[in-house]
C-alpha cells in the first residue's frame, strides 16, 4: 500500500498518526451527523486537524520536520484559540482589541500561506503574500489601482477573527462538503471499487477496435468521478491501461496521450469533479444537484471527443483491442462492480429520493463503502487485509483534505483582500476594457488568464481566483453565472495537457518512457474537447440546462457531439485533405454557428 510507506516504523508514532487520521475523519463525519456547530468553532478545528499532515507527515530532513513541528504548534495553538473563544470574537465583529490578538492574527496568515507552499508549491502562496501587501500598502499605489487604505485592526481581524478571510465561505466549502466526499472517495479506493472501474471499462469496450484505449477512456472517466486528480488518475488506472496499450503495439506517444487526456476529464465528471463542484455550490448559490446535471452532458461530450479521436488515429494506426485472456470473466465484473455500484446508489438515492443533503447521503455512503472494505473479489473475508484497508483509507483521506484545505485556506485570503480593497472589481473594469466590452473578446482573456495561472496552482485554485476577478465581467457581457462558472472551471484544467506545464503528460509520458512533448502534442488532438466545449457552453447554453429543459439540452448535446466528432476526425483522421477540410467546417459551423445568427 502506497499510502502507508510514509507511516513511520516506531510502533507508538504509527499509533499516533493513525489515531489523529482517525480524529480528522470522526470530525468531519461528526460535523455532518451532530447538527449546528458555530463556524468559528468548526473552522478553526479543521485547519487545526489539517496541519500536521501537511507540515509533519512524511517530512524528511532535519530543519524542515523540526520547522513543520513548530508551525504546527504554532498554527494549532492559534486555531484552538480562535475556536476557545469564538462567543467573545463574535462580539468584536472583526476587530482585534490586543497585540496578542494582532499576533495571533499575523500567526494565522503566515501559517496558512507556509502551509499552502509545502503542499503545492510557491506560485499561489506568493499570489496571496502579494495580495496582502497590496491590502497592507496598496493606499501608497497612486491612480486607480490604489485604495484608500484599510486600518490593520480591522482588516486583519476581518481575515483572522471573523467569518471573512480564511474562516469565509469557501472554509466552510472546505469543511462541511469536500472533506466529506474526499473521504468517501478515499474509502471506495481503498477496497475493489477501482477494479470494478477497470473491469466494466474492460467487458464494455475491450473487444473493440482501439479496444486497450476505450478502457483508459471508460476507467479513467468512472475513476476520475470519484478521485478528482489528474495525476492520481493517471497513476492509478495508467498502471494497468499503458502496458496493456503499449502491449499490443500502441505507440507509446498515443497510449500516454490517451491517459493523460481522459485521465484529465476526472475532474469535469459528476458526481465529485474534484473540489470544484462544491466550491461552485458556495459562489453561485446553485444547489450541488443542479450543478451535476449541468456538468453532466459537457463532460460527456469531452469522453465522446475522446473516444471519437481513437478511432480517427485507428485510421493511422493497428489499434486492437484487448486480447480475450485480458478480458475479465463476466462474474468478475458483476462482483466487483458492485463494490462501487452500492455506495453510488445510497448516494443517489439518498440525493434524490429521500431528499437529504449530498454531505449527508456521502455520510451514508462512506458507511456503505467501509462496510465492503470487508470483502474482496472473491467475496472473501480477511481482518488483516480489512484493517490494512481502512489505514490505506483514512491515511488518504486525511492526506488530501489536508492538501485541498490548504489550498482554500490560501485562496481565502486572496478573495478576502479582492473584497476589501474592491481590487477585484477594478481587475474586472480591465478586463471589460481590454476586451473592447466584446463578450468573446472577455472569452479569449479570461481563457489565457485560466490557462496561465492554471500552470503555476491546481485546478481548483486557478478557477476560484480567475472566477472572482472575471466572472463578474462574462456575466456583465450576458453570461448567466453557473454558465461564466462552468467555463471558467474547465479553462483551468486546461493546464492539465497543455505545455509547458502538463502535470497528467508528464506523468504518462515517463510511464511510457516518451518525449513529453509528443504526447502533449497527441493529449492536445485528442482533448480538443477541453479546448472547445467550454465554447459551446457559450454557443450552446441549452447544454447545461439538462434540469431545468432536458429537451433542449439534448439537442444542443447532439449537436455539439456531432461538431466535435467532426472536428476530432478533421484534425487526426488520415482521410483525403478534401474530406478533412469538409469535416472542419462541418464542426466549426455547427459549434460556432449561434454566435453568427
Amino acid at each position: 500500500m502506497a499510502e502507508n510507506s510514509d507511516l513511520p516504523r516506531n510502533r507508538w508514532l504509527r499509533l499516533m498518526w493513525i489515531t489523529l487520521a482517525v480524529a480528522l475523519v470522526a470530525f468531519h463525519i461528526g460535523l455532518i451527523f451532530s447538527g449546528l456547530v458555530p463556524n468559528l468553532v468548526s473552522r478553526p478545528l479543521h485547519l487545526a486537524l489539517i496541519l500536521p499532515w501537511v507540515f509533519v507527515f512524511g517530512v524528511t530532513g532535519r530543519w524542515r520536520l523540526t520547522s513543520g513541528v513548530v508551525l504546527s504548534v504554532i498554527g494549532i495553538a492559534a486555531a484552538l484559540w480562535v475556536a476557545l473563544n469564538a462567543d467573545m470574537l463574535g462580539d468584536q465583529y472583526g476587530f482585534l482589541e490586543s497585540r496578542f490578538q494582532i499576533g495571533v492574527g499575523f500567526a494565522l496568515l503566515a501559517v496558512v500561506i507556509e502551509a499552502a507552499r509545502r503542499a503545492i508549491g510557491w506560485p499561489l502562496p506568493m499570489v496571496a503574500s502579494a495580495a496582502l501587501l497590496y491590502a497592507f500598502f496598496g493606499h501608497h499605489i497612486p491612480g486607480e489601482f490604489g485604495h484608500s487604505g484599510l486600518p490593520l485592526r480591522s482588516f486583519l481581524g476581518t481575515m483572522t477573527i471573523a467569518e471573512g478571510g480564511i474562516w469565509g465561505s469557501l472554509t466552510a466549502v472546505s469543511v462541511g462538503v469536500v472533506s466529506i466526499f474526499v473521504i468517501f472517495g478515499a474509502v471506495l479506493n481503498a477496497g475493489e471499487a477501482g477494479q470494478g472501474f477497470m473491469n466494466i471499462a474492460a467487458a464494455a469496450a475491450g473487444r473493440l477496435s482501439g479496444g486497450a484505449a476505450k478502457v483508459s477512456v471508460l476507467s479513467s472517466a468512472l475513476f476520475g468521478s470519484i478521485s478528482g486528480s489528474a495525476s492520481a488518475n493517471v497513476a492509478s488506472t495508467g498502471a494497468i491501461t499503458l502496458p496493456a496499450m503499449t502491449r499490443l503495439g500502441y505507440p507509446k506517444r498515443l497510449a500516454a496521450g490517451v491517459e493523460a487526456v481522459a485521465s484529465s476529464g476526472g475532474q469535469i465528471m459528476p458526481p465529485l469533479m474534484g473540489a470544484g463542484a462544491f466550491v461552485m455550490v458556495e459562489l453561485t448559490s446553485t444547489p450541488y444537484t443542479q450543478i451535476m446535471g449541468a456538468a453532466l452532458l459537457p463532460a460527456i461530450l469531452y469522453f465522446w471527443a475522446v473516444w471519437v479521436g481513437i478511432d480517427a488515429y485507428a485510421t493511422r494506426y493497428d489499434l486492437k483491442g484487448l486480447d480475450a485472456a485480458d478480458r475479465p470473466a463476466p462474474r468478475d465484473v458483476i462482483v466487483t462492480s458492485l463494490f462501487f455500484l452500492l455506495p453510488f446508489t445510497v448516494l443517489m438515492l439518498g440525493m434524490f429520493a429521500a431528499g437529504y443533503t449530498p454531505q449527508y447521503a456521502a455520510c451514508l455512503a462512506i458507511l456503505t463503502g467501509a462496510i465492503l472494505l470487508l470483502l474482496d473479489g472473491k467475496l472473501t473475508f480477511d481482518m488483516t487485509r480489512t484493517s490494512q484497508r481502512l489505514i490505506e483509507a483514512l491515511l488518504t483521506a486525511s492526506r488530501q483534505v489536508a492538501m485541498i484545505a490548504a489550498i482554500i485556506f490560501c485562496a481565502s485570503i486572496i478573495i478576502g483582500v479582492l473584497g476589501s480593497t474592491g481590487l477585484g472589481v477594478k481587475i474586472t473594469s480591465v478586463i471589460l476594457q481590454g476586451s473592447g466590452g466584446t463578450l468573446w473578446g472577455s472569452l479569449l482573456l479570461t481563457a489565457l488568464a485560466c490557462l496561465i495561472l492554471g500552470m503555476e496552482v491546481p485546478t481548483t485554485a486557478a478557477y476560484v481566483i480567475c472566477v472572482s476577478v472575471a466572472g463578474p465581467a462574462l456575466m456583465k457581457l450576458g453570461l448567466e453565472p453557473l454558465q461564466a462558472h462552468l467555463f471558467v472551471f474547465w479553462f483551468a484544467l486546461l493546464s492539465t495537457i497543455t505545455p509547458p506545464v502538463c502535470g497528467a503528460v508528464f506523468i504518462a509520458s515517463g510511464m511510457v518512457q516518451e518525449n513529453w512533448i509528443k504526447v502533449a502534442v497527441t493529449s492536445m488532438a485528442l482533448g480538443v474537447g477541453l479546448y472547445l466545449i467550454p465554447l459551446g457552453m457559450v454557443t450552446w447554453p441549452a447544454v447545461i440546462r439538462l434540469p431545468s429543459d432536458p429537451v433542449g439540452a439534448m439537442g444542443a448535446f447532439v449537436v455539439l457531439g456531432v461538431a466535435l466528432a467532426a472536428l476530432s476526425f478533421a484534425l487526426i483522421s488520415r482521410r483525403p485533405r478534401a474530406q478533412r477540410a469538409g469535416l472542419l467546417i462541418l464542426g466549426a459551423g455547427l459549434l460556432f454557428g449561434p454566435a453568427f445568427l
